[in-house]
């Protein structure tokens, strides 16, 4: 008699991690968009990874992974990777809505799932992720139109993420969690020299310490954590279609920490990316691994 409260309350419970990971995500990038005036993008995405390596540092200890130089070779891709992606969108930002980056990105992870799956159907999902991109290109006058070269900062975070994807997998096989935590400082390493330079001096301002510090907890940290403990819990299939909603989390978190209002056909273009997203994950092989968002 008392199974199905407790099934009910063991899937509810890794869904509602899943859903605070793509909210703080989400918060976590609202908030280090308001450390641009101070250190640019280039800046804050140096801070953010400096502390969040530092944290999972800690936390997952990496010098306890046993590395051969091919493993060394893909971690090394991987935290590249990881540093581009995360560079590149924090780009996006200066000048593309927080939903519109997000769901722009996506198409990356999107395309990893069409081409694992590549069946007939997989034509819809591209048609309508090809939808959703032609409803965010400036046509003529349109007001509703977006900045091109924000907007091709966001696909290049897209591919920096399906190269996550397809470089994460096989340095998770190798190394397991510490993966994570050699991808953050490989990354932390790549992105800081540009961030030093551009930002210099700016980066050891006292009042951004805090702020940077939360940006890794909310962006890196704690997303990370809730993600791992979600994944043991679902289904690999589920977990991807929940994560394909997470473009929508990014244009509320716009609305309301950035007040980034968005046109009709701006939220008609994340909605046909997420559809092109959650069709291509509950359609793909039931082999293929989920796509996990490391924003």
């Amino acid at each position: 008699m008392n199974t199905s409260p407790r099934s009910l309350g063991s899937t509810l419970f890794p869904v509602g991690l899943l859903l605070i990971a793509m909210a703080s995500i989400q918060s976590g990038a609202s908030l280090a968009k308001s450390m641009f005036p101070l250190v640019g993008a280039q800046g804050t995405t140096t801070l953010r990874l400096i502390f969040a390596s530092v944290i999972m540092l800690l936390l997952l200890r990496p010098w306890r992974a046993k590395l051969t130089a091919k493993s060394l070779r893909t971690v090394i891709v991987y935290g590249m990777a990881l540093g581009g992606m995360n560079f590149l969108f924090y780009m996006s930002l200066r000048s593309v809505p927080l939903g519109i980056a997000v769901a722009l990105e996506f198409t990356g992870p999107l395309a990893v799932a069409i081409y694992a799956s590549r069946r007939a159907v997989d034509f819809l999902w591209i048609a309508l992720a090809i939808t959703g991109l032609l409803l965010l290109i400036p046509m003529g006058e349109a007001s509703s139109g977006i900045d091109l070269v924000g907007a091709g900062y966001a696909l290049g975070a897209g591919v920096c993420w399906a190269l996550y994807i397809l470089y994460g997998q096989k340095a998770g096989n190798d190394n397991g969690v510490q993966t994570a935590a050699l991808g953050v400082m490989i990354a932390a390493l790549f992105v800081a020299p540009i961030g030093i330079v551009h930002a210099g001096s700016a980066l050891l301002t006292p009042a951004l310490i805090p702020v940077a510090i939360g940006v890794a907890i909310l962006s890196t940290a704690l997303p990370y954590t809730l993600e791992m403990v979600a994944l043991t819990r679902l289904p690999a299939r589920t977990f991807g279609t929940l994560m394909s909603i997470e473009p929508a989390f990014g244009a509320l978190s716009g609305l309301f920490f950035l007040h980034e209002h968005l046109s009709l056909a701006q939220w008609l273009a994340i909605t046909c990316i997420i559809l092109a997203s959650v069709g291509a994950t509950v359609t793909m092989r039931s082999e293929s691994k989920p796509l996990v968002p490391a924003d």
